[in-house]
C-alpha cells in the first residue's frame, strides 16, 4: 500500500478508494491478511507491519483522541513512564491489541468534539500537554499528581478552560497552577 498510514478501518479504506472497487473490498482485505501483507489485529481494523500505536488508538473508537497519562508522561508533566495509550472517547473501555494496552475514558461529548488543544495529523488526534492536563484534572476529580507543571503554557490553559464549562474545574486548576 502506498499510503503513509499504517492503520486502516474499512471506512478509511472506502474513502481512499473513492467508491471504486468497494464490492470486493472485504475479500481483498482477507486475501492480504492471509498473504501476510497486512495484519488484522482487531475486527474491522487492518494494519501494516510495525504500525503506529497512536494510529491504532485513534482507529479503535472513533472519534477519539490521545490524552491524559500518555501525553503528560511524554511531555514531562509526570515523570512516571506510562506504557498504556490513554485516550478520550465516547465510552469507557480498556482493551489489549497485540500485547499493548489501550484505555479509553468517556467524557462529555461536547468536550471531545471540541478541537481546542487537540492536534490532528492525518489519522492521529493527540491532545497538547495543556489539554491533557485539563482532561486529567476533569476526569480524576482532582485526585491526581503532577511532577512538573512549569512546562505547561498557562495562556493556552486559560484559552481551553472555558470549553469545559465547569466552575469546579476552574477552581481545581487555579489551586494547581495559580492562573
Amino acid at each position: 500500500m502506498a499510503s503513509p498510514r499504517t492503520v486502516f478501518t474499512m471506512q478509511s479504506l472506502l474513502m481512499l478508494l473513492d467508491g471504486s472497487q468497494t464490492a470486493d473490498l472485504p475479500a481483498k482485505m482477507h486475501y492480504y491478511v492471509k498473504q501476510g501483507v497486512l495484519l488484522n489485529p482487531r475486527r474491522g481494523i487492518y494494519a501494516k507491519s510495525g504500525y503506529d500505536l497512536r494510529e491504532m488508538a485513534c482507529a479503535v473508537f472513533q472519534p477519539s483522541y490521545i490524552s491524559m497519562e500518555y501525553v503528560l508522561s511524554r511531555s514531562g508533566v509526570t515523570f512516571q513512564y506510562v506504557d498504556e495509550v490513554t485516550s478520550i472517547s465516547y465510552q469507557n473501555r480498556s482493551i489489549e491489541i497485540d500485547g499493548k494496552d489501550y484505555s479509553y475514558r468517556r467524557i462529555n461529548p461536547m468536550l471531545w468534539t471540541n478541537m481546542a488543544g487537540i492536534i490532528q495529523n492525518d489519522n492521529i488526534a493527540i491532545a497538547t500537554p495543556e489539554r491533557a492536563f485539563l482532561d486529567m484534572v476533569y476526569l480524576s476529580a482532582g485526585n491526581c499528581f503532577f511532577d512538573n507543571l512549569r512546562v505547561l503554557d498557562r495562556k493556552l490553559i486559560k484559552e481551553i478552560l472555558p470549553t469545559y464549562n465547569s466552575a469546579t474545574l476552574n477552581k481545581r486548576v487555579k489551586q494547581l497552577i495559580n492562573i
